[in-house]
């Protein structure tokens, strides 16, 4: 469980902080936000983070593009039923794909660009109430550690964006960021390291 935990837990900071890399102008506003919240202490403290509503939003949408998990903890039927006309016999392992979900055109407009916008004046949220959104899971077996997950998440990353100024090496471009996943239990990128100065 705390394996679990903390690979999933750094693996959405690396995911989320490529997308701030890709995305200067959303990185600028969130780290003026945590700059202006904090004003002038040496750190982000947990006090802080229910006033970081735009880095709430970039974590949304972190998650929504990246689930850590992005096929859910398998589940078993207990009884035949059918969703969207497929008929489903009881004993069946049935996965449910978070990337799909949160990346489905029914719902989301601008399915793969990082818009963390998109969540400032909406009430979807990743706690098993919308199903559109569904990193954790839902219900009686949604993850049990997401509560603490998003406060490491949202501290972590208030605090990378309040003490340092991000940007790629010299000759690098944002276009050439690779952004492709890598095949696993968790998602993580294909390229272990992400250059940053």
């Amino acid at each position: 469980m705390f394996i679990a935990g903390s690979n999933t837990s750094s693996a959405i900071l690396v995911w989320i902080m490529a997308e701030l890399i890709r995305n200067p102008s959303v990185m600028q506003r969130a780290q003026t936000e945590v700059r202006e919240v904090v004003k002038g202490k040496a750190k982000v403290e947990e006090n802080h983070i229910s006033k970081l509503m735009y880095l709430k939003s970039i974590v949304k949408e972190g998650l929504r593009l990246h689930p850590p998990a992005p096929l859910l903890v398998p589940r078993e039927t207990t009884d035949d039923c059918a969703v969207e006309g497929y008929h489903i016999p009881a004993k069946t392992r049935v996965f449910v794909n978070a990337k799909s979900i949160g990346t489905d055109p029914k719902y989301w407009k601008n399915k793969n660009e990082f818009q963390p916008e998109r969540f400032l004046d909406s009430s979807v949220d990743f706690r098993g109430q919308h199903f559109e959104l569904l990193p954790f899971g839902a219900g009686r077996r949604g993850c049990p550690g997401m509560n603490f997950a998003i406060l490491i998440i949202e501290l972590a990353l208030a605090n990378l964006l309040h003490r340092f100024d991000w940007e790629l090496p010299h000759g690098i471009r944002r276009q050439d960021l690779d952004m492709e996943e890598a095949i696993g239990l968790y998602s993580t990128q294909k390229s272990s390291t992400l250059p940053c100065s």
